[in-house]
């Protein structure tokens, strides 16, 4: 692509806003800045809003994916000032006020770079290589379809030791993703398998393995929720490994930093995450997990009109020393007042406001009618049903358009009833011609 050549985009006497990533920070200020006096442009790689916290659903085949996702342009249909380009920011020139992109270049008045995270191996290759993630919905459905791949593969393994390998399955990582996943995967064993695969002898073959380097579950929870969770599990038939690391994964063999080894193909990688954040920015904004170091007002350091939300930002204040928490609560609040500062003291000439996270609480769910959740103010913390209820009316109000919320509710309905959901489809993508 031409340097020279720009994105598409009528020029404007307002004042452009270019933010980059639809996650929950960016989508937030977008919907809040659409009827302002600014020209907003959202850069995604995608067109549509991911709803992260349900991919294990889709991976576990409770949910079709198209229910976890909203495409951006149903949600701003009508509006005049919003322009959205399909493209990936391959680099930005702060001096220059631009960002450059497959599509073309594209100058800005303020940048928001929303890009979130992704999946931290902590430099170990040969896992990054071998190993599973799942920080999208293409990469949730790709291990949906390894899953029951295996599954139907196991059926024609006369072997043991070689259907070991098919059937056992390993996650890493003990934190919210780590826990719901080992959950849902065996009331998967417990309730749909013996159902769908009678040949197996599935409670005794079919072993789910979560394997934790800290001593609790959910660490990032209170002491009584982490406890709860791990009961949950345990009565689950999840074989929990606390204080304990994988070394290295040859797929086929785990090997364990003890030295035990566990026999498998599949390992799910949920252990860590890392900013993405967009080539160019001066050296000195990186800090500590890839992210950027904002100020209290989510600008970037070392630049100026430059801004960072949500999981690739890390802002430090007295309540939170050490940053905030990588969950979607703190982008949607780091989204709506920077929205606030851009739409209200900014074309004022106000002095701007600073940032302060309003920790609303955190909660997991452990498969049906088990979850915990920890409220701060009052300090409140409980599990069992109400909690798994709460989860269920928190997450489903959270979700991106009417009929989304529809279709969830009637499914988790429906699996609630009877754990018998009819998604566990294996499906392939076909071969794309040549000409493509």
């Amino acid at each position: 692509m031409d340097p020279t050549t720009k994105i598409n985009i009528p020029e404007s006497t307002l004042e452009r806003v270019v933010i980059v990533g639809g996650g929950f920070g960016g989508l937030q200020l977008a919907r809040k800045l659409v009827k302002a006096d600014f020209q907003v442009v959202l850069i995604d790689r995608n067109n549509y809003h991911q709803f992260q916290p349900l991919f294990y659903q889709v991976a576990m085949a409770g949910l079709e994916p198209s229910s976890i996702v909203f495409p951006f342009r149903k949600l701003f249909q009508g509006e005049k000032n919003i322009f959205i380009r399909m493209a990936e920011v391959t680099h930005v020139d702060p001096v220059a006020r631009q960002i450059q992109t497959p599509l073309g270049h594209c100058n800005y008045d303020h940048l928001i770079v929303a890009t979130g995270a992704d999946t931290n191996y902590y430099g170990n290759e040969e896992l990054e290589r071998r190993t599973l993630p799942m920080k999208s919905v293409s990469e949730a459905l790709y291990l949906r379809n390894s899953i029951l791949d295996d599954y139907e593969d196991a059926l024609t393994t006369p072997v043991y030791d070689d259907r070991q390998e098919l059937v056992d399955i390993v996650i890493v990582g003990g934190g919210a993703t780590g826990v719901e996943l080992a959950g849902s995967l065996a009331e998967m064993k417990t309730h749909v398998l013996p159902k769908d695969y009678p040949e197996l002898e599935v409670e005794e073959e079919f072993d789910i393995y979560l394997v934790q380097s800290g001593d609790v579950v959910l660490k990032g929870m209170s002491a009584d929720s982490s406890a709860k969770a791990l009961k949950y599990l345990e009565e689950l038939g999840v074989k929990v490994l606390l204080n304990t690391r994988v070394n290295a994964f040859d797929g086929k063999l785990v090997t364990l930093d003890d030295g035990r080894t566990i026999v498998t193909q599949k390992v799910i990688w949920a252990a860590g995450i890392k900013g993405v954040p967009v080539p160019g920015l001066p050296e000195s904004a990186i800090t500590y997990g890839n992210r950027l170091a904002v100020d209290r007002f989510c600008r970037v350091k070392d630049t100026e009109n430059i801004y960072a939300l949500g999981d690739v930002a890390y802002m430090e204040e007295p309540e939170f020393p050490k940053g905030h928490p990588q969950v979607a609560q703190v982008a949607i609040q780091m989204g709506e007042h920077l929205a606030k500062n851009l739409r209200y003291r900014h074309l004022r000439g106000e002095e701007w406001e600073p940032f302060h996270y309003h920790d609303k609480g955190s909660m997991a769910t452990i498969g049906r009618a088990r979850a915990v959740v920890d409220i701060p103010k009052p300090e409140f913390h409980f599990g069992g049903i109400m909690a798994w209820l709460v989860w269920l009316l928190v997450h489903l109000f959270a979700i991106l358009g009417t009929r989304n919320k529809v279709v969830v509710f009637l499914n988790w309905l429906y699996n609630y009833i009877n754990y018998n959901q009819s998604l566990r489809l294996i499906i392939r993508p076909r071969s794309v011609p040549e000409s493509r």
